[in-house]
């Protein structure tokens, strides 16, 4: 009787002795990673979007058609840059996209194909797009766009060479005239003398291509003042091209510099007009 009780409480100190073994040993969880600097995120009216780390929202502006910020002072205040030294990134997004400028306030900003990168002062929450469409120059940042809208003076040269500023009426003078653009920002335009669907410029054995070079690219996402219903596309001796509103769509070969639209004056100004919502269908 006396083995019995012994062996009872010192099984009862062994499960004791177990019980407080396993209260000192706390089990940490994995700690949750931090969100990348820039995130791919699936919102419900424009697809997948750009946001920062927290989910708010990121902005291209149209009239950054160079290698420059053109939002400043209290621009700046409504659409505030954004910068990350370490741009850790989202599987999708890929570094090569991203670049870095100084603005000509010293500071610096991310770049996503060319554009800056902003926020927009009247986004409160995660999700918030409440600056696409703003002015109709300000589009939510998306890593898919087809084609971007852009506005910026037309600057392309006189009959001596030299660069000369032309109006939206391609006559000598000051103005910001919208156009579309590639999605890295090269002037698309489109040529006088074509017809309905109809390219009468290239040569057949596209000897004069280098020249005009004809576009074309698959329409997925548009920035939201263009309607995917007004393009198509063209057979062009095996080739195909982009039309809008009936139009043939190019580049211009002596287009160089991210922003250049010197094809407004050749070979005199209006014959190869840039391309935007105001263009009168064929």
């Amino acid at each position: 009787m006396k083995n019995s009780i012994f062996l009872l409480f010192a099984f009862i100190s062994l499960l004791t002795s177990c019980s407080s073994d396993d209260n000192d040993t706390i089990i940490e969880p994995d700690p949750t990673p931090d969100a990348n600097a820039v995130r791919l995120v699936a919102d419900p009216e424009f697809g997948n979007i750009l946001t920062d780390a927290n989910g708010m929202s990121l902005y291209f502006f149209s009239r950054d058609t160079k290698t420059q910020s053109e939002c400043n002072n209290d621009c700046k205040t409504a659409w505030p840059i954004f910068y990350q030294a370490d741009l850790t990134l989202d599987d999708g997004l890929d570094a090569a996209d991203f670049g870095v400028i100084t603005r000509t306030d010293g500071d610096k900003q991310n770049t996503y194909k060319g554009w800056p990168l902003y926020y927009f002062f009247n986004d409160n929450v995660a999700g918030d797009t409440n600056g696409d469409k703003v002015g109709n120059n300000w589009y939510i940042a998306k890593p898919d766009y087809s084609l971007m809208y852009a506005e910026a003076q037309l600057i392309g040269r006189d009959s001596d060479g030299n660069d000369q500023n032309f109006t939206s009426e391609y006559v000598a003078g000051d103005e910001l005239t919208f156009y579309m653009t590639s999605s890295t920002g090269r002037t698309i335009y489109a040529f006088v003398n074509d017809t309905k669907d109809d390219n009468n410029y290239t040569a057949q054995d596209f000897s004069n291509d280098p020249i005009w070079p004809i576009f074309h690219i698959d329409i997925d996402k548009l920035p939201s003042i263009l309607d995917a219903n007004d393009f198509g596309t063209i057979d062009v001796f095996g080739r195909s091209q982009l039309t809008y509103k009936g139009r043939p769509l190019y580049y211009f070969g002596q287009d160089i510099e991210r922003g250049d639209n010197y094809g407004v004056s050749v070979p005199s100004p209006g014959i190869w007009p840039v391309v935007n919502t105001d263009t009168t269908p064929l």
